[in-house]
């Protein structure tokens, strides 16, 4: 199963180590701040693919930074959950219509957040509720890392097969050199940024073959993306 990652916007440090530990054993990867302003640089940096977000915050509010996350580019769609203990329904209401796709009145259940988050990330992310990741005509298991284009078996290297494993999860988003070593790599990789175009070249020739369009877009001066729509 592809691990999730999550962006925890809590300042009730109780709270936040519970429901760290709660999504952490469920096997997300979990980031926490419990200030709006570093949520939004956070987000903007490596945009998450769910955003767990307090309304009452006491520099910038939860209700400010949910606005704002859907004014950017990379978190506009962004799945963003909000927590708090407002449970009136004009409250509800205000925090559906900024942009918020839930609202969990406290206290919850842990547990039964995990699920709710889990179900929504099914819902807009359903690579992350399986072993299969199908996106136009590649399918990957990740199991028995196989992976078929059009029907017929892609051979990849190791990192070739993360590479597409990453962008599978992403369909459709951008990601430029330095995120894709964050991302594939990881973090305390020393690999040069152009690397990444070497390995996009490999995977590039082997999952198009001879005849089958390019599903792998070059944004210029923002990096890549897996596109069917903009194959050629």
């Amino acid at each position: 199963m592809a691990r999730a990652r999550l962006l925890l916007v809590e300042d009730d440090a109780a709270l936040a180590e519970l429901l760290i530990w709660h999504f952490k054993r469920e096997e997300f990867e979990v980031e926490h701040t419990p200030d709006g302003e570093e949520a939004l640089l956070l987000a903007r940096e490596t945009p998450p693919d769910l955003v767990l977000l307090d309304w009452m915050l006491e520099s910038l509010s939860g209700i400010e930074v949910c606005r704002r996350l859907r004014r950017m580019p990379d978190t506009a769609n962004v799945p963003i959950i909000m927590l708090t203990a407002r449970g009136e329904e004009e409250d509800r209401v205000r925090g559906l219509e900024t942009g918020a796709d839930d609202y969990v009145t406290k206290p919850f259940s842990p547990r039964e957040l995990v699920a709710r988050v889990q179900a929504v990330l099914r819902r807009v992310r359903p690579a992350l509720a399986g072993e299969r990741l199908i996106y136009s005509d590649i399918e990957m298991d990740t199991v028995s890392h196989k992976v078929r284009r059009d029907g017929a078996t892609v051979p990849l290297g190791p990192t070739e097969f993360r590479l597409l494993k990453h962008f599978l999860e992403h369909p459709g988003r951008v990601f430029s050199r330095e995120r894709l070593l964050d991302s594939v790599w990881g973090r305390e990789s020393d690999i040069e940024p152009r690397t990444v175009d070497v390995h996009i070249r490999r995977l590039r020739k082997a999952i198009n073959g001879e005849n089958l369009p390019d599903i792998i877009r070059t944004v210029r001066s923002a990096g890549y993306a897996l596109d069917s729509e903009g194959a050629v």
